[in-house]
């Protein structure tokens, strides 16, 4: 995903004279080619996030349109201050880029892991949050953040995500895409775990069970006309990603549906428990340590399907 940021980015750059890129001292040789091409507009602005959240506020009240980019972590909790008084505050258009989402970083330990970006995010005033499922994603994801007026955090993956989308796509922000269509229940996917949440419906299919795939790229806004029609279709929607099940998407959902009249379905979210991880092993492995491995999702789902359906 990092790699179709960077190379969109550089296409961007092309089209917008005002776009500009500062890294938190990371990717160097990731965007050699943004350098070569645009040599004037890249700043490294070393490992001071702080400093880099409050420099591209100052560019973007300049008239500029900065992207800053760095790990996940380190450029919101590290920075959340700068965040909301230098750039949400004053509502200027910065897209803030977190790389390594999740537990992309798992085997770096806790420091590197980010299950609260979304939370705290979506948290403040004038912030539009963003999660793309792959490199399709993360592109056109980019393009209308960078269309937006108004400050955007993007989370992407780190390597090697594979690519779900093999046909144009329509990207809106604060819209749902439809993956594949089902008649029992609706899992909603968010970022880099859907993958395993496409797995999870193939598995719910082998016990009988027909599930809706849909990729919900935008925590905030949430696409909430799609979601007053799958909450009168279905008898379970599960809401499903690679962060803390406090605050994130499915918060998001949890507290969308409490303020609505009394639906069909039951909402069941699936995300990490509300711990540090205190042992090391690649993401996979963290993935089935917090129980949102294909196998898992496919299981809380059925669990509260078969609750639902014999009530």
């Amino acid at each position: 995903m990092r790699n179709a940021f960077a190379a969109e980015l550089t296409r961007l750059a092309g089209e917008n004279d005002k776009l500009v890129m500062l890294s938190g001292d990371i990717g160097n040789r990731l965007f050699d080619d943004f350098k070569a091409h645009f040599p004037t507009r890249f700043y490294n602005c070393g490992v001071a996030e702080a400093n880099m959240i409050s420099m591209a506020a100052g560019l973007a009240m300049e008239g500029l349109h900065p992207v800053a980019y760095t790990i996940t972590p380190f450029i919101t909790t590290r920075c959340f201050e700068q965040i909301r008084v230098d750039v949400c505050y004053h509502n200027v258009p910065v897209v803030i880029v977190g790389v390594g989402a999740g537990l992309s970083y798992a085997t770096l330990g806790p420091t590197h892991h980010s299950c609260e970006d979304m939370a705290i995010m979506r948290a403040l005033p004038n912030m539009t949050v963003i999660a793309p499922a792959d490199p399709v994603e993360t592109r056109l994801a980019l393009r209308a953040a960078i269309q937006h007026n108004g400050p955007v955090y993007i989370r992407i993956g780190k390597k090697g995500e594979p690519v779900i989308h093999q046909q144009t796509l329509d990207f809106e922000i604060g819209k749902a895409i439809i993956l594949q269509d089902g008649k029992d229940v609706c899992l909603l996917g968010t970022g880099t775990i859907l993958p395993d949440v496409i797995k999870a419906a193939s598995l719910l299919a082998e016990k009988g069970i027909s599930a809706q795939v849909v990729s919900f790229p935008t925590i905030k806004p949430l696409d909430e006309a799609f979601l007053v029609d799958v909450f009168n279709r279905f008898s379970v929607v599960t809401t499903i990603e690679e962060h803390s099940r406090l605050g994130g998407f499915g918060s998001s959902v949890a507290e969308w549906l409490s303020d609505q009249a009394l639906m069909k379905a039951r909402l069941c979210r699936i995300g990490t428990n509300d711990t540090f991880m205190d042992v090391v092993g690649e993401q996979e492995y963290a993935r089935e340590h917090f129980g949102l491995d294909a196998h898992s999702i496919c299981e809380k789902t059925l669990q509260v399907y078969h609750e639902r359906v014999l009530s």
